[in-house]
């Protein structure tokens, strides 16, 4: 079994259930979508002593909390899983990681991003609309297609931009990734 150096930070303790399915990996329980200052520190910690991978949720919650540990620590790494990979089985349930199966998390382990303190604006929310991924009738399914083929999740128009540039995707990296979302539509 891959054992993964750095502590991955998830939601609650079935999402480390799931975890330890697919990698030996110590994790870090958030414990929902709310996190203390005490949190904060500890995370801190971490990132200086083993480095810090967030895997959370690919829901309004996740982001949020992977949007408060990114403004708090510095250079921690983010894997993402698609919406669809975290459907429970049964009716009523949330989206999770605790419903992803082992490949899925191995995969997205596999392809990490950092984040850069100031990223540079590779990216506009105009250089995405002439890419037809906003303003556009299938603008929402063009951007969730990029988030997936790019392992950087989904967002509306101006968060996939800052996302784009956050993760330091490069305009080969989008190009190749629209071409294969263009002949998609085409089949």
């Amino acid at each position: 079994m891959t054992k993964i150096k750095e502590v991955i930070v998830v939601e609650g303790k079935d999402d480390t259930k799931q975890i330890h399915k697919a990698v030996a990996a110590d994790t870090y329980e958030t414990n929902g979508s709310a996190l203390s200052a005490t949190d904060l520190e500890r995370l801190k910690k971490l990132q200086k002593t083993r480095g810090l991978i967030v895997f959370t949720d690919p829901d309004f919650n996740g982001e949020r909390l992977r949007k408060m540990i990114s403004a708090a620590v510095p250079g921690v790494k983010h894997a993402f899983i698609r919406r669809d990979q975290g459907v429970p089985d049964v009716a009523h349930g949330s989206l999770g990681v605790e419903h992803a199966d082992p490949a899925t998390i191995k995969a997205a382990l596999a392809h990490l991003y950092t984040q850069e303190e100031e990223p540079a604006a590779t990216f506009t929310v105009q250089s995405l609309q002439a890419a037809g991924l906003t303003g556009n009738p299938h603008a929402r399914q063009r951007r969730e297609r990029l988030g997936q083929l790019l392992g950087i999740g989904y967002g509306n128009g101006k968060q996939l931009a800052h996302r784009l540039n956050m993760f330091q995707i490069s305009p080969a990296q989008f190009k190749e990734a629209m071409t294969q979302i263009k002949q998609e539509e085409n089949e």
